[in-house]
C-alpha cells in the first residue's frame, strides 16, 4: 500500500501534516489505511488538527483519530452510527466510544468493514 502524502493534500493544514509526518513507522501503514479509506468513503472530507489529533469532517460530523502506543484510536463516533461495527468487535471497543485498533486487530478487519464504519459514522 503506497504511503500517503499528506503535504500535496489540500484538505489538510499545516498542524494536520505535522501529525502525520511524525507518525512513527509502526503505526504509520495503519494511519495510513484509515486515511485513505475515510477520503474514498468521503472526498468531501476536511482534516482538521482538533484536540490535538487529526479529525475528519463532514458537516457537522467528525471523527477523531489518534495514534497511541497501541496502534490507533477512534473517537467522536456516536453509538448506533457504527454500522455494528461496535458489536462485532467489542474486545477494541471502549465504553466511551473510543475504537482501539491495533495493527493485529486491523489485519483481521477488512477494508470493507471498515468503509462501512466510516460511512456510518460520517454520514450525515
Amino acid at each position: 500500500m503506497p504511503e500517503i502524502k499528506p503535504a500535496a493534500d489540500d484538505r489538510m493544514d499545516d498542524g494536520v501534516r505535522a501529525y502525520i509526518d511524525a507518525i512513527g513507522p509502526e503505526h504509520r501503514p495503519l494511519f495510513d489505511r484509515v486515511h485513505r479509506l475515510v477520503l474514498e468513503e468521503h472526498p468531501e472530507a476536511t482534516v482538521v488538527l482538533s484536540y490535538k489529533m487529526p479529525t475528519y469532517k463532514v458537516g457537522h460530523r467528525g471523527l477523531h483519530v489518534a495514534v497511541w502506543k497501541h496502534g490507533l484510536s477512534l473517537y467522536g463516533w456516536e453509538q448506533g452510527r457504527d454500522a455494528g461495527f461496535a458489536e462485532r468487535h467489542p474486545e477494541i471497543t471502549g465504553d466511551k466510544g473510543t475504537i482501539r485498533l491495533g495493527a493485529k486487530a486491523a489485519a483481521a478487519i477488512p477494508d470493507e468493514e471498515l468503509r462501512a464504519f466510516l460511512r456510518a459514522t460520517l454520514e450525515g
